[in-house]
């Protein structure tokens, strides 16, 4: 394609440049618009300048695309929604083994993860749980930080859904979802495992700490403190100590010296005495004091019978009070008791209902998955997932659907006009046509040369423009020497683009959301700057890329 007319040409770029300053610095001091509002402008400039018409801009959006991105969020929210991030998770925790144990599960669960559901939604969930895991471990988290954003765009390689450029790819070359997964997956996994080995190498010595022995030395430490407060026998040698044979003394001598009958008994002769003594007056008064004390004790017993009486009636009266208060009483606990069996019916109904409402999430959502991998149309597969997941859910969907990301939405639908723009210039094809013949993926020479330009294209001006910019190019240059060659071409593109997110800080939006998230969180001292990202970013990109290019297949 040739060049179009010199003002174009300039205008076009310009337009394109602006793009590109917004979305790779998008707080840049003189137009703090951020990257939605800069694809916007991009394309609206496009139009101005009209390098597109406005029918050609409307043209340039690709709905399927969008149809896939949107479902594919959809699904992410109610996956959230259902808990399948929190389980992973937990994941990373159970039966720990120390640090690096702890990095290769970081590195497993999250390219798993990222395949499924996106490199960007992994890292926005699981970022926290990162954090805290190396809190509770008291570990450095920035090597941990680094294995969930790499890992994250590495595995995310694997599948058609598992990043944004990959949705292109799948949807411009109209490979099917299992076409993709089987090409790439070999290249992913041990891509994964050299990405671990690599963290591993790299910080070892940070890794390496001696934990264990301190937490030995603390629960010995823990263990005197308690022996030594210990209650022992000694502490209780001021209570005084009796012998058994001194008590049993002790109680005989009691028993002897204190009867009051001993030296102190009236004699025989003296009681007979006294008893004689006795007169008859005294007899009779005797005999009228026990009549008159009769004539009484029967009045007295007349008084007694009376108020045993009321004391009768009064008891009953209480006791037919109590009886009914203890009636109430009963009644109340009864009434007590339905209610706490109410709620625990409307407990067990509710978690019931939630148990149902997850296996319903994760049925659909493999239902997808085996819907992709037979081949059917992957955008409307998508939608049709997002809108079954809405139904069931069987209320509002308007929380949900609110977490979906219309900025990105919107971001795509400038880029796609942006970069539409940009191709109608004819620069793109003109340097392409300069390097076409030195890109050829048919013997190894070319493969590198390509891998090179799009390794540097996607961290210039990221990954899906440059998908967007090459991809039909390189297909058809591929395709000029055979079909399985132009599947093959794909493929790379989609590897190594991916890949290539892991170069600099700035190569990948996962990238990007790791260490913001990191950045807001308090007292962690994560701080990743671009030449720290850098340090790791290019060894591991370059090896990662070279070794996955080997397996990759047509």
């Amino acid at each position: 394609m040739a060049l179009d007319s010199t003002v174009k040409v300039a205008l076009g770029t310009l337009a394109f440049a602006i793009f590109w300053v917004l979305a790779v610095f998008p707080a840049v001091p003189f137009l703090p618009i951020g990257r939605t509002a800069g694809s916007l402008l991009g394309a609206m400039l496009m139009v101005i300048f009209q390098v597109l018409t406005p029918d050609q801009a409307y043209d340039a959006i690709d709905l399927p695309i969008l149809g896939l991105l949107f479902g594919t969020m959809v699904v992410s929210v109610y996956l959230e929604s259902a808990d399948m991030f929190k389980y992973l998770g937990k994941l990373l925790s159970w039966k720990s083994k120390g640090a690096k144990d702890l990095l290769c599960r970081i590195c497993l669960v999250s390219a798993i993860a990222s395949a499924f559901f996106t490199n960007d939604t992994c890292c926005v969930v699981l970022t926290e749980f990162v954090l805290k895991l190396a809190r509770q471990h008291n570990l450095p988290p920035a090597p941990f930080l680094l294995a969930l954003a790499s890992s994250a765009n590495i595995g995310s390689a694997a599948t058609p859904i598992g990043n944004p450029q990959n949705l292109v790819i799948a949807v411009q070359s109209g490979i099917s979802f299992g076409e993709f997964l089987f090409g790439l997956l070999p290249a992913m996994l041990v891509g994964v495992v050299v990405n671990i080995l690599l963290l591993l190498v790299m910080y070892w010595k940070l890794l390496h700490i001696q934990k264990d022995e301190e937490d030995v030395a603390q629960e010995v430490i823990h263990k005197e403190e308690i022996n030594s407060h210990r209650f022992s026998p000694a502490t209780l040698s001021h209570l005084p100590s009796l012998d058994s044979q001194d008590l049993i003394s002790t109680l005989d001598s009691m028993n002897i010296h204190g009867s009051p009958m001993r030296n102190g008994s009236f004699g025989h002769a003296d009681s007979l005495r006294f008893r004689l003594s006795v007169s008859e007056h005294d007899f009779q008064m005797a005999h009228n004091s026990v009549f008159e004390s009769n004539r009484v004790s029967n009045v007295s017993k007349e008084i007694v019978n009376d108020s045993h009486s009321l004391r009768k009636e009064e008891t009953i009266s209480s006791k037919r009070d109590a009886s009914m208060n203890r009636v109430a009483h009963i009644n109340g606990l009864e009434d007590a008791l339905q209610a706490v069996s109410a709620d625990e019916k409307a407990e067990a109904t509710r978690k019931w209902k939630r148990r149902i409402s997850k296996a319903c999430v994760y049925l659909v959502t493999l239902g997808m998955l085996v819907a992709l991998l037979m081949g059917l149309n992957m955008s409307w597969t998508a939608v049709t997932a997002a809108l079954v997941l809405v139904v069931l859910d069987f209320k509002d969907a308007r929380p949900c659907l609110e977490k979906v990301s219309y900025s990105l939405l919107i971001f795509f639908c400038g880029m796609f006009i942006t970069v539409d723009g940009f191709n109608k210039t004819g620069i793109p094809s003109t340097l392409w046509d300069y390097m076409e013949p030195y890109s050829r993926i048919n013997h190894a020479g070319g493969i590198a040369v390509l891998s090179v330009v799009v390794l540097i294209l996607s961290n210039l001006a990221s990954n899906v423009p440059t998908v967007l910019l090459l991809g039909g190019r390189v297909a058809a240059s591929a395709a000029a020497i055979s079909a399985s060659q132009e599947k093959k071409a794909w493929l790379i593109l989609a590897w190594v683009s991916t890949v290539a997110g892991n170069l600099s800080l700035l190569g990948s939006a996962a990238n990007l959301i790791v260490c913001e998230q990191a950045h807001r969180a308090q007292n962690h001292g994560y701080n990743l700057s671009f030449w720290s990202h850098l340090k790791f970013g290019v060894p591991s990109t370059i090896i990662v890329t070279a070794i996955g290019l080997t397996m990759i297949r047509g």
